[in-house]
């Protein structure tokens, strides 16, 4: 099965999760996937920390003693206590398969819902892949599918600097090659301070949509590295990588024109070269 990796927003954890699922807004604190072309079920998961060492095994403990229900299992290396609560909706019969488990200050809670009868095979391939990283270990910069965090950061840049393009131009802009002239026309046109970073960040994000439309294969992804995480563009699966929420500060604060259309012609040969 092809998987996606998952890191959540502040590094506590990490998981696999089915290619052809998706991310999708949920209730805050608890992260939720499913397929959205075939539905089979919602996984989802809950992380909780504590300073207390022993958290995980007295929460654990606590479960399995106050649940009448729950019993012990294991999923991969995870020792897990497992309940299920069945339920009828719309006509439908459903079940929801609970799996909590932990180690050291950190608890997992990691649910399925699915029909009463459907496998949760699936589920418990996720949670076999669930990894809770050491927030005192240095991880490696990785990028994964971008995250439903990091998608509303980029529709929120967007939606600001092309209002700001059609207030300050008077003109349309439609994420085509053509729109170059006008991002480069706010950079050029001293409307906004240097110091304004997410001025540039907004603009950076502006210029990757028309990277997006423009190159088939250029996709958004999530950075993680160290404390950063924050929007980029990656052709496919290659080291072609564009941190387009940096690079117009960068090159502006190092007093250096920042040239739109010679960066899209750049990136467009290295990707060409890559074909």
């Amino acid at each position: 099965m092809k998987t996606k990796k998952y890191i959540s927003p502040g590094g506590w954890f990490s998981l696999q999760y089915p290619a052809a699922w998706n991310e999708f807004e949920d209730e805050e604190g608890s992260f939720l996937f499913y397929n959205p072309a075939k539905w089979s079920g919602n996984f989802r998961i809950s992380v909780f920390k504590d300073v207390s060492s022993s958290y995980a095994k007295e929460v654990i403990a606590d479960e399995f003693s106050q649940n009448p229900q729950a019993k012990k299992v294991t999923v991969g290396e995870w020792k897990c206590v497992y309940s299920q609560d069945a339920f009828t909706e719309n006509g439908e019969d459903y079940i929801t398969h609970v799996w909590l488990t932990g180690r050291s200050n950190t608890v997992a809670e990691c649910s399925f819902t699915t029909l009463q009868n459907a496998p949760k095979e699936m589920a418990e391939e996720i949670i076999s892949s669930l990894e809770l990283r050491d927030e005192r270990k240095i991880y490696p910069k990785e990028y994964i599918p971008i995250r439903i965090l990091e998608i509303a950061e980029v529709n929120e840049a967007f939606e600001w600097g092309t209002l700001e393009i059609k207030k300050n131009l008077k003109k349309d802009f439609s994420s085509v090659e053509q729109d170059l002239e006008r991002i480069q026309q706010m950079i050029d046109g001293g409307i906004y301070p240097l110091k304004r970073k997410e001025v540039w960040a907004a603009f950076g994000i502006v210029f990757g949509t028309i990277l997006v439309n423009e190159i088939d294969g250029m996709d958004w992804v999530t950075v993680i590295d160290g404390k950063q995480e924050y929007p980029a563009l990656r052709f496919r699966d290659t080291e072609i990588v564009i941190d387009l929420k940096h690079f117009i500060y960068d090159t502006l604060n190092k007093g250096e024109k920042c040239d739109l259309q010679k960066e899209y012609t750049r990136i467009k040969t290295e990707v060409e070269a890559v074909l």
